[in-house]
Order: C-alpha cells, then sequence, then structure tokens
C-alpha cells in the first residue's frame, strides 16, 4: 500500500511533469517575474506583518487608521492576529494574482485553483490526515507546543465567538499561503524546472517555520514535497489546503485540550 501511495504521489507525478516540461534554454520572463514577485512578497510579509515596525515608520495617519481599527476589536491578540493574516493575504494571494491576470495573463485555475478532479483524491486526504493525527496528540504534550498553539489563546473559558473568528480567518491564511507555494511557485515554475520547481518552492516554505519548533520547521520540508506533488498530480491546490488546515484546527484542539477546554 505504501509503495502504490509512493508511486501515485511522487514517481508517476515527477514522469508527468517531465514530460510536460519545456526543453528550452530560451529567457523566460515569465519566471524571472515569478521570482522577482515571490520575492517581494517574503519580504513585505517579513516587514509589513510586524505591527511594531508599520509602527515605527511613524507615518501619523497610517498609525491613526490603525488604532481606530484596533478599537473595534474586542481584545489587542485577535486584531494582531487579523492583521497578520490580512497582510499574508495581500502578499500571497492579491500580489501573484495581480501579476497572473494583468502581466502574465493567464487563469488562476493554471495555478492551482482548478476544483476539477479533487474529489478523486480523497483516499489521499484520509491517509495523510490519519498519518498525522497521532503524531499532532503526541507532540501536543510537549510545553513548546503548548507555549506555541493556539495562536488565538483564548482569554476566558469561552471559544465562542472570538476564537471561531479567528479559525475563519486561519483557513483564509492556508488559502492564500497554499496559493503562493503550492499553485504560483509550484506551477509558475514547472514548465522551466519541472518537477524541480517542488524543491525550489520548498526552501522559502522551509525558512517561514524558523520561528516554529524545530520538529516542525522539518517536518516543514517532507510537508512541502509532499504538497507540492499533490499539486502537480491533480493540478491543484484544494487538496493541501483542506490537509494543512486540517492538521493546524487539530493542533489547536489538541492544544486547547491540553489547557483543560475540552
Amino acid at each position: 500500500m505504501l509503495r502504490d501511495l509512493w508511486n501515485t504521489i511522487f514517481v508517476d507525478t515527477f514522469k508527468k511533469v517531465e514530460l510536460e516540461k519545456e526543453q528550452s534554454n530560451k529567457f523566460d520572463k515569465n519566471v524571472l517575474l515569478i521570482f522577482i514577485v515571490s520575492s517581494l512578497s517574503l519580504v513585505f510579509i517579513q516587514y509589513f506583518g510586524d505591527l511594531s515596525f508599520v509602527k515605527s515608520l511613524d507615518i501619523i495617519w497610517l498609525n491613526d487608521s490603525i488604532n481606530s481599527i484596533q478599537n473595534l476589536f474586542p481584545n489587542n491578540r485577535l486584531f494582531e492576529l487579523i492583521y497578520w493574516v490580512s497582510i499574508i493575504f495581500i502578499c500571497y494571494f492579491i500580489l501573484p494574482t495581480i501579476l497572473i491576470k494583468t502581466v502574465l495573463k493567464q487563469n488562476l485555475t493554471d495555478y492551482g485553483l482548478s476544483l476539477k478532479g479533487v474529489f478523486n483524491s480523497y483516499k489521499i486526504y484520509l491517509i495523510f490526515f490519519l498519518f498525522m493525527f497521532p503524531l499532532v496528540i503526541g507532540v501536543s504534550f510537549s510545553e513548546s507546543f503548548q507555549n506555541k498553539y493556539p495562536f488565538y489563546k483564548p482569554y476566558d473559558q469561552t471559544l465562542y465567538p472570538n476564537f471561531i473568528i479567528w479559525q475563519c480567518f486561519y483557513f483564509l491564511q492556508f488559502f492564500a499561503l497554499e496559493f503562493f507555494f503550492r499553485g504560483f511557485m509550484v506551477h509558475g515554475l514547472k514548465k522551466q524546472f519541472g518537477y524541480y520547481s517542488i524543491f525550489i518552492m520548498m526552501i522559502p516554505y522551509c525558512m517561514i517555520h524558523f520561528q516554529k519548533p524545530m520538529p516542525e520547521t522539518i517536518g516543514a520540508i517532507i510537508a512541502g514535497i509532499v504538497l507540492g506533488s499533490l499539486s502537480l498530480k491533480s493540478k491543484s491546490i484544494w487538496l493541501g489546503i483542506a490537509i494543512h488546515y486540517s492538521v493546524a484546527i487539530t493542533m489547536d484542539i489538541a492544544a486547547l485540550w491540553q489547557k483543560g477546554f475540552f
């Protein structure tokens, strides 16, 4: 069974993508633009995703606007997380989409947003989720895990509505993240680099996990390869979104369980 899964996800996908790869040494401006926009998106998230950096710019009207919006939220942590997701959505989804639609003049379905054939891969989703579930439960007993998750920690013993609101934005974050790494980068580079576009994507994907516990960062390397392969195989990022968010919400629930919420 494992051998069949390996062949289905990796070997068959490698053969298929390599056959579709353009065998050309010509300069490709589209690839160059994808690299530039990808790099700028990561830079913008690193700096503008940090509220303290934005406020340190000392732009009066901007700080006033941020403070006005912040006052509408029940607590600072929820505001900070939703602000962070908003920056991620702009940088991981909006900026690549502008490039794809206005300069490259291509469809977003060419970058993994197609739903065609996704539901035929539900068995792969179940296998990966059932594999990850006991690992998440096991690691939830560690102190580093409990200190990190959930990102939004309820200030009282109630999860509604703030924690539910956060989970909606959390899902949006995974949508944008999967689109950027497994859609924009992988599908945008596959004609030039074939299956190795996954490994190009894997490097920055691993690096954005550097502030997390080391086992999770190492796991990001494996996840990057697996989710990238699934995206190339199905020509869609939706399976990756489902796997990624399912594991993430399981981690949050496990952390809350350890803190006595359930």
